[in-house]
């Protein structure tokens, strides 16, 4: 491609995804070419970045293979597995576009979606998320999604649409914002919603996966929801000072009871089971609010040590 400065970026994660690569090239390079046509612009002026997570199949072999037979595809191949967040902003720091388009390389969120969000994106919105119709996923899946996303807009300060794909368009300075956060804790749904500029929301059609498996479980899920809530809002701290706050109140009544009992009636004090529940029940308390404490402390030290985001062993332009 001639052009230095395209009118499209397309950015996408990639982690073990080889099956999905040749159809996904197939499917995207259509819809690009006809998107820069209907928008006046050269049917090449675009680019699509991969981004490959550290694969450990032959990902970054495809992707070196398209870019010799087609320019307008460029990868970065990270050292080691850095994570989907910071694929993405690999991605967006790479990017050119005066327009960036963000999508998983699964082909759950179609590329024929793509058009539609476009046009939506030129009433002169900063960022358009698209919102699944339908979620195509298996029954736990879609309920630890919706469990996800509630702990999120209840409890990470932020304003994030629930039933967001990655699937989305970024204006040019949404993206310069987004590429000037250099927090090593990254959450990218919450950093683009964090900036605040003009967005709106569009229905996408979400299909199942094409091949492979998903790279997000139960246990992941929860632990991208406790990452995301801690890079967000302090919630978690005034939690642990409420709970402490209550447990010592009910402590303190229950201590009351016992010696009015003992004074007034007679009653001597037993229970030897209750005491040791009890203690174990304080012990565990003061154990998570101290895990609450530490995870903070551990990001507050992440930070300081000013580490690269990622580290990339090749580029191909």
């Amino acid at each position: 491609m001639q052009n230095s400065s395209p009118e499209f970026s397309v950015v996408i994660p990639i982690y073990n995804e080889e099956e999905n690569i040749p159809e996904l090239y197939r499917r995207l390079t259509d819809v690009m070419e006809k998107l820069c046509s209907d928008a006046g612009h050269p049917p090449d002026n675009y680019e699509i970045i991969l981004v490959d997570d550290g694969s450990i199949d032959h990902s970054w072999e495809l992707i070196k293979e398209l870019h010799e037979k087609d320019p307008r595809v460029k990868g970065i191949s990270f050292s080691r597995n850095f994570g989907h967040h910071i694929a993405i902003s690999a991605g967006l720091d790479y990017s050119k576009g005066n327009a960036v388009i963000l999508m998983d390389g699964d082909l759950q969120d179609p590329p024929e979606e793509i058009p539609k969000l476009y046009n939506k994106f030129k009433e002169g919105y900063e960022l358009i998320y698209g919102i699944r119709q339908q979620r195509q996923d298996p029954f736990l899946k879609k309920i630890t999604s919706k469990l996800f996303w509630w702990i999120l807009r209840r409890f990470s300060g932020v304003d994030i649409p629930q039933g967001q794909t990655m699937l989305r368009i970024l204006s040019r300075r949404h993206v310069n914002t987004l590429n000037e956060m250099r927090e090593y804790a990254r959450f990218i749904h919450g950093m683009m919603a964090w900036v605040g500029f003009k967005t709106s929301t569009l229905e996408v059609k979400h299909t199942p996966r094409l091949k492979g498996q998903s790279k997000y479980n139960i246990p992941k899920m929860f632990i991208l929801a406790f990452h995301a809530i801690t890079s967000f809002s302090t919630v978690p701290l005034r939690l642990a000072a409420y709970i402490g706050f209550t447990c010592s109140f009910i402590s303190f009544i229950v201590g009351i009871y016992f010696i009015y009992q003992k004074i007034f009636h007679g009653i001597p004090v037993l229970g030897y089971a209750s005491i040791i529940v009890s203690i174990f029940f304080v012990g565990g308390i003061q154990l998570l609010v101290l895990g609450i404490f530490g995870e903070y402390l551990g990001r507050t030290y992440q930070e300081t040590q000013k580490r690269p985001l990622y580290i990339a062993k090749e580029y191909i332009d």
